[in-house]
């Protein structure tokens, strides 16, 4: 019984890390057009890093997030001189969000949530019929 439930702790902290994948790029989406942040500059991609855990006892113990990092690279450059973040020339630099990226990243994490939450249903559906047998 005992390794029914460290698989469900290994399953829960990857359902943690993919939810935390999945805002990000939720993240990223929703300021896919923001040219002026806080600092002035466009909104940099946000991009997640994901490490996996070891347990004392079992050795795979899950998957946690790293880090969150932004992402460097330049986002291009469009004509729009009448944008207020437009340059002397009418140039903008828009950030280095590309939503086709982005939406295959959202329906990788998704398919990865699901069948993290899949494991969760057969390890819950085991450990009663485990506690069934003898009845």
């Amino acid at each position: 019984m005992i390794h029914i439930l460290q698989g469900i702790d290994a399953t829960a902290s990857a359902l943690n890390a993919e939810k935390t994948r999945m805002d990000i790029v939720a993240q990223n989406i929703a300021n896919a057009q923001t040219t002026h942040g806080p600092d002035g500059k466009p909104y940099q991609r946000k991009q997640v890093s994901f490490e996996s855990l070891l347990s004392a006892t079992a050795g795979p113990g899950g998957v946690k997030v790293a880090r969150v990092k932004d992402d460097t690279t330049a986002g291009p450059l469009v004509y729009n001189p009448q944008h207020p973040d437009a340059d002397a020339k009418g140039m903008v630099q828009m950030p280095n969000v590309n939503l086709a990226f982005e939406m295959v990243d959202l329906i990788s994490s998704t398919r990865a949530y699901e069948a993290n939450l899949a494991v969760v249903k057969n390890a819950k559906q085991m450990a009663h019929k485990a506690l069934s047998i003898g009845h």
